[in-house]
């Protein structure tokens, strides 16, 4: 074994705000605790966005599933809803998230591979057997072909009686996010936003329960984003979407209240718990004082939060464990309103059922077995957090009128400054591992030589074939002329100003998948070439 020596905590936080050995009553000169805090369930919402949080409704815990058949992942769900998860929470593979059926070429190689493959109404239906889709909420990990996931999932319901109106859940929808660090686009970034604000228009007329959104800094941060960069950049794509939505005619009070956001949890505890409510601060003095928002719910920022799954590491994995539980510890702390916490595998594979069983219990845990939970905001008035949370907002802000000065979060991304930024932290946090100064327990301190094989999660390579086969049986049974004039109503609709969710909708009604869709906005929209 080797370690790299004896080392105490970092003297600034991954965003570079210094942290004193020790704060006072002089740190917080001149603070207003009624203006910067106020009360639990009131503006600006620092403390929580309900008046008695977790004593009153704890998190939802809603672990992230999703694998190769439809049929697999509806098992895993019924396995984890029958451990005690309380919401759904889905992944979908990369041909579906790119909106190419499992037939496709450039599908080869890649069906089910890092969620599950879902091509037509049929497998949405095999998905969603035996669910209780009155009684259980569902998050759709869903971007570039978001709209079309949401439409499938509100066929099968309304197939098995259950109304649009009752539908509860979230669709992630945040296409801004991926031109800066993922990269599951399709069409150009204008384009796209239609698709988005057309969404927020559909939902507020036929699904009022439904987050049409979940404005994401997870995968900013996953990128190599600081805390500071995850908050900036998805407040901009927040007020960007506000904006968009505003453009096309719709009332900040009709469709803000189903906005929603997802964060990621990493490991400084303490910067992380004051980025959550600077967060909520923040959101809620932009859509009052910016935006005019009146209804209170309007100001509100929920949240999801999922543990951060690139620090993960596959060396001495039961590590990460602990790495989870106080990254989830961070999102309690900080006021979530849902949490998945990864599985401690996921560097290795997909999550085993015994892995992701430990990162429930992990949830459990913490909720019924450590106190946290028994006051709403318990760190509010440290001097050393509340002086923490005010230097992440002022860092925030800083970046938010940059990015106002360039003409707002897509003219940003279009000139590549949020991906430039996150590269430059993204460097800069990997070059400190590698010359040591930031430890990561197993990889560059208290490493060992000789580890056992892991479990890892098997995948079938009969998979891609069987659902190749699947897809190509639905093109050939179904009503082709029924097809090819619902898929001719969708064109027409790109190239007007119609809601497209509408014909999208009778078009998988009559069976044409999510890749002829696709191909449809594909020629109406073009495809995106970054700069």
């Amino acid at each position: 074994m080797s370690t790299a020596g004896e080392q105490g905590a970092p003297l600034a936080t991954g965003s570079g705000i210094e942290v004193k050995p020790v704060y006072s009553a002089g740190d917080l000169g001149g603070w207003d605790p009624a203006e910067r805090l106020g009360a639990p369930g009131e503006y600006p919402f620092t403390r929580g966005i309900y008046p008695t949080m977790y004593r009153g409704r704890l998190w939802t815990m809603r672990q992230y599933a999703g694998f190769g058949t439809a049929e697999q992942t509806n098992e895993r769900f019924k396995f984890l809803l029958a451990a005690g998860q309380t919401g759904l929470s889905c992944a979908f593979d990369l041909p579906t998230q790119m909106g190419f059926d499992s037939d496709h070429p450039r599908a080869d190689g890649e069906v089910g591979k890092v969620g599950v493959a879902i091509d037509s109404i049929e497998d949405m239906r095999l998905l969603l057997a035996g669910l209780p889709l009155d009684k259980v909420t569902t998050s759709m990990t869903i971007n570039a072909t978001a709209a079309i996931l949401l439409l499938l999932y509100e066929l099968v319901a309304e197939e098995r009686g259950v109304p649009a109106e009752k539908l509860g859940g979230t669709v992630q929808n945040d296409i801004l996010k991926e031109y800066i660090a993922r990269g599951t686009y399709i069409y150009p970034p204008r384009s796209s936003m239609r698709l988005v604000t057309d969404t927020f228009a559909y939902c507020a007329e036929r699904m009022p329960a439904w987050n049409t959104i979940s404005i994401s800094g997870y995968h900013i941060r996953e990128a190599g984003s600081t805390a500071v960069q995850e908050l900036a950049f998805t407040l901009a794509n927040g007020i960007a979407y506000v904006e968009a939505a505003r453009s096309g005619g719709l009332e900040v009070d009709s469709f803000a209240p189903r906005l929603s956001f997802f964060w990621n949890a990493h490991n400084n505890l303490f910067e992380e718990v004051a980025k959550f409510r600077a967060a909520r601060r923040m959101w809620a003095r932009i859509m009052s004082e910016r935006f005019g928002a009146r209804n209170a719910k309007s100001q509100l920022m929920r949240f999801h939060t999922q543990t951060a799954g690139s620090t993960l590491t596959a060396q001495q994995p039961e590590n990460n464990i602990i790495r989870v539980t106080v990254q989830a510890l961070s999102a309690v702390l900080g006021g979530t309103q849902s949490l998945h916490t990864n599985s401690f595998d996921e560097a290795l594979g997909l999550p085993t059922e015994s892995a992701a069983k430990i990162a429930l219990r992990t949830q459990q845990v913490l909720a019924h077995e450590s106190g946290v939970t028994s006051t709403t905001d318990p760190l509010a008035g440290s001097y050393f957090v509340e002086t923490l949370t005010d230097q992440v907002e002022e860092a925030a802000w800083d970046y938010l009128e940059k990015i106002d000065a360039m003409g707002g979060a897509v003219a940003a991304i279009e000139s590549g400054f949020m991906q430039a930024e996150i590269e430059r932290a993204a460097y800069a946090a990997a070059r400190a591992i590698d010359v040591g100064s930031e430890v990561v327990v197993g990889v560059n301190a208290f490493t060992e030589d000789s580890v056992g094989e892991p479990e890892v999660f098997p995948i079938d390579p009969e998979l891609q074939r069987a659902q190749a086969d699947r897809v190509r049986r639905l093109k050939k049974d179904r009503d082709a002329g029924a097809v090819a004039s619902a898929l001719a109503e969708v064109e027409r609709a790109a190239a007007g100003s119609d809601n497209l969710l509408v014909p999208m909708k009778e078009a998988l009604k009559c069976r044409a998948t999510l890749g002829e869709v696709s191909d449809v906005l594909r020629s109406a929209f073009g495809l995106y070439q970054p700069g």
